[in-house]
């Protein structure tokens, strides 16, 4: 979407869309899933774990970064990562309460 279509849209609107697309890919869940399980994961900790280059899992981790799902600390030459409680949780309630305005209509088409 360009930049002047998504300015067209409500801020809480595109905030939806950028959590969405960071969740659209497997690898993406995958990560997201080990860093809740380990409570937080050093990027070659993650390369270690899934089929996947270190260049593929370092993209991956910038887009679930820049949707604010996880943040990472340098500490050297390396990057431990952990899920964003704050951002996880407004996008937990943006996205509960996307399903949850959804009312079953009387006619259905």
């Amino acid at each position: 979407m360009g930049a002047k279509k998504s300015e067209e849209f409500t801020l809480k609107d595109n905030r939806i869309a950028n959590y969405a697309k960071a969740l659209s890919h497997p690898a993406r869940i995958s990560i997201l899933r080990l860093l809740i399980q380990k409570q937080s994961c050093i990027c070659g900790d993650i390369v270690d774990e899934l089929p996947l280059s270190q260049s593929t899992v370092s993209q991956h981790l910038k887009e679930l970064k820049q949707a604010g799902l996880i943040k990472g600390d340098i500490d050297g030459a390396t990057v431990c990562y952990c899920i964003d409680e704050k951002e996880w949780k407004s996008a937990k309630e943006r996205l509960i309460q996307l399903f949850d305005s959804y009312k079953k209509p009387n006619h259905c088409c």
